[in-house]
Formats: C-alpha cells, sequence, structure tokens
C-alpha cells in the first residue's frame, strides 16, 4: 500500500466538481461525486438526536436501496431543524441530480453543511446542480476542486488517496472531508466522502466502515459539540475488477487496513485543522486494562479544555492529564501512571508513577511549541491502546464561533 496525490477521483470511474453556486458571497459552496457506474454503498451517521434532513435521506437511500451512484453537496446551510420543507429539498436535490445524470433519483444521496435552521436557497441549489453536472471532471483537479466546495471554517481542503495490490488488481481508496467545528467524537460539524473501485459486497463494505470509524473518525474532537450532519459515505464501484469480496478473506483485510489508512489521515487532518488551532494534539493511552478503558481515557483527555489550553501555552501542565484522566470515570491507579510529551523534537517523561520527573522545563517547551504534538499515558495494568486526535483550544475558536452567523 503506498498514498498517491489526489482524493475522491483517484479511483476509476469517479468524476468530481465542486463551485461557487451564490449561496456563499465569493467561495465555493457545492460539490457533486459521480462514478459512471452503480457503487455498493454504507454510511455511517450522526449520533445526536437532532439529525438533518440529509442524514435522514441518506439513512433511507442507503439501507433501502442496493446502490449509490452520486453525492450532490452544499456548504453554507446545513439543512438542518428544517421540518418536512427540509426533507422536501432533499428530495428535489437528489430528483434534479438524478435528471442531468440521467440515473435513478434514489441512487442520489445529498449532504449539507452550515448554518443550523436555514432553508436551503432552492434556487441556487438547482442552479448549481446545472452546472456541476456538465463539469464534472474525473482529473485529480476535479476532486480537488470539489474539497474545496465542502469547506465551512476550515482553512485547507483535506484529501488523501492510497493503492494497493488486491488479488492482483491494482485498487485505489480516495477521500475528501470538512470538518473544523462542532466537532467531538460520535461522527464529528464534519462529512467525509470516500471512494473505492475495489469489488466488494455491501455487508463486508458496511462492516469496514463502521468497525473503523470507532478507532478513526469517532476519536477526534475540536470543542465537545457533536453535529446534527455528520456523515461519512463510502462508495464502492468495482471498476478495478478484483474477484468480488464475500468474505473476511487476506483480501478484506488488505482492504480494510487500507481504508483505516485514509480515514485516520481524514481524522488527523480534521483534529489539525480546529477552529483557531495552532497545533494538532494526539492523546495515546497504551498498557491499559481494556480498549473500553483506553478509548474512555484519551477522549477525556483530548476533550479537556484545560489541557488544550496548556498545549496551547507550551506548558507542560501535566496535572491536567492526569486529572482529566480522573474524572473520566474509567477505573485505574493514578500512583502507577507515566507520562510523555512527545513530538519530531523529542521526547521526554514528565510523570513516573504519578509523580513528576526531573524534567526539563525548557525541554518540554520545545517539544510542545511544534505543530504536531503527542501526549503519552502508560497506564501499567494490561496491553490494550488507543488514540485520539484534537487541537489546542485559542482566542482564535471563541472569534470565530462568536460571529459564525455574520
Amino acid at each position: 500500500m503506498k498514498k498517491i496525490k489526489g482524493g475522491v477521483t483517484a479511483p476509476q470511474g469517479f468524476s468530481a466538481m465542486g463551485l461557487n453556486a451564490g449561496i456563499k458571497k465569493d467561495k465555493k459552496d457545492m460539490a457533486m461525486i459521480y462514478s459512471v457506474v452503480p457503487c455498493t454503498a454504507a454510511g455511517t451517521f450522526t449520533t445526536n438526536q437532532v439529525k438533518a434532513a440529509p442524514v435522514k435521506w441518506d439513512q433511507k437511500m442507503i439501507y433501502e436501496n442496493e446502490f449509490s451512484q452520486a453525492v450532490v453537496c452544499n456548504s453554507g446551510v446545513a439543512n438542518a431543524c428544517t421540518g418536512e420543507e427540509g426533507m422536501k429539498y432533499c428530495e428535489e436535490m437528489a430528483q434534479e441530480t438524478a435528471a442531468m445524470l440521467g440515473i435513478d433519483k434514489e441512487s442520489v444521496l445529498v449532504a449539507s453543511t452550515g448554518v443550523i435552521g436555514a432553508q436551503l436557497p432552492m434556487d441556487k441549489i438547482v442552479n448549481g446542480i446545472g452546472m456541476l453536472v456538465p463539469t464534472l471532471d474525473a482529473s485529480l483537479d476535479g476532486g480537488h476542486l470539489a474539497a474545496e466546495a465542502i469547506m465551512t471554517t476550515d482553512t485547507v481542503p483535506k484529501e488523501v488517496a492510497v493503492e494497493l495490490m488486491i488479488g492482483g488488481k491494482k485498487v485505489t481508496i480516495g477521500g475528501m472531508c470538512k470538518g473544523s467545528g462542532m466537532i467531538h467524537p460520535n461522527m464529528c460539524t464534519m462529512l467525509g466522502f470516500i471512494t473505492t473501485d475495489v469489488n466488494i459486497s455491501k455487508d463486508l463494505l458496511y462492516e469496514a466502515l463502521s468497525n473503523d470509524i470507532k478507532d478513526t473518525f469517532n476519536m477526534i474532537s475540536v470543542d465537545g459539540d457533536t453535529s446534527t450532519n455528520d456523515t461519512v459515505l463510502l462508495l464502492a464501484n468495482g471498476l478495478a475488477e478484483n474477484k468480488k469480496i464475500t468474505e473476511k478473506n487476506k483480501d478484506y483485510y488488505k482492504f480494510v487496513e487500507a481504508l483505516h489508512e485514509v480515514t485516520v489521515t481524514l481524522s488527523k487532518k480534521i483534529a489539525g485543522d480546529g477552529e483557531g488551532a495552532t497545533a494538532l494534539l494526539e492523546v495515546k493511552m497504551i498498557n491499559c486494562e481494556s480498549k473500553e478503558q483506553a478509548v474512555t481515557l484519551a477522549k477525556s483527555v483530548v476533550t479537556s479544555s484545560l489541557v488544550k489550553a496548556a498545549i496551547y501555552g507550551h506548558d507542560a501542565n501535566w496535572g491536567r492529564i492526569l486529572c482529566a484522566m480522573g474524572y473520566s470515570t474509567a477505573k485505574f491507579n493514578p500512583d502507577s501512571v507515566d507520562i510523555y510529551f512527545e513530538s519530531k523534537v523529542g521526547k521526554l517523561k514528565i510523570v513516573e508513577n504519578g509523580r513528576a520527573t526531573d524534567y526539563s522545563e525548557k525541554m518540554a517547551t520545545k517539544i510542545l511549541s511544534e505543530p504536531e504534538v503527542t501526549t503519552i499515558a502508560d497506564v501499567k495494568m494490561g496491553d490494550c491502546e488507543a488514540t485520539a486526535w484534537g487541537c489546542d483550544l485559542t482566542h482564535e475558536y471563541v472569534s470565530i464561533n462568536a460571529d459564525y452567523r455574520s
């Protein structure tokens, strides 16, 4: 397996485009992904009880239909808390896209991101669909433009692609996502679109995605807010022509490994681009008694406002880490925990058996001044581990969200 350039158009048979349809003043705000053949599809969605209309539409389409073939997405308006009118607009988006592409309405998935509570400007949406379809581009540029068009407060587009051999055939997986704020474990306002030319059954595609999400997108947090619109869609068109994966064999696990590389890369891109963030914070819990314990501890630390603020200040305030572990509800012995800080400039043990080591504050500050910082807690209770990703908490985060609608 190797990483290659590109995103959702890297696999065979997929094209995409992103452009400005007038929902936003001067930024791209609509995107489309299309496969030349119908795709097996899987999706995972927000756990928030308040689910946006596109989430409900996609759940119905994926669960009740065998194939999907296109995704249309708008940025700027979330189509959340919009009642029956919002659902009608989802259907209208799908119908308009299907008519222009010559495919079934039920094979079109929709996604929206942006301000909650506002109705979609359907005149602009319909016009945007009319501009997207004839400009769909199978090159890497098409995928990149689509990645730009789904951004809200993101500062950079987020893409990744990998290729590998399965059954003697070259298989590619590509992805793009958006997310910067309202990000919290349990599907994070994030949208993720993953495409692949692998030939795989719907059941195994869904199992691969749903199992992987637990260790990737569900392990990131920017601000503790779980969105109404969180969606990850995975489309597989089979054009790699490998022998269809219908059982959990060697080919299946190779696909699972490659999918994980895509999702963990996208997850880290979201966490590192948190609103106002200056650093990606990685939290590793090692030698835990169970996976559940490790996940609980890692999430508690990565979501701690005090830990996040300390990372912003490049302050090795390890007491905040131990404190966050302590209120996590996971049982452990604080007097046995070792804590380390690590970045590309080095690794430093700052706590041993629950007490501070004679570490260098200067070296700690140097480590914490890097754009990617890792904190490691060794719980010494077993051999299970978990990793969570987040970011520092800055003044800029408040500024961005204080006037988000204006």
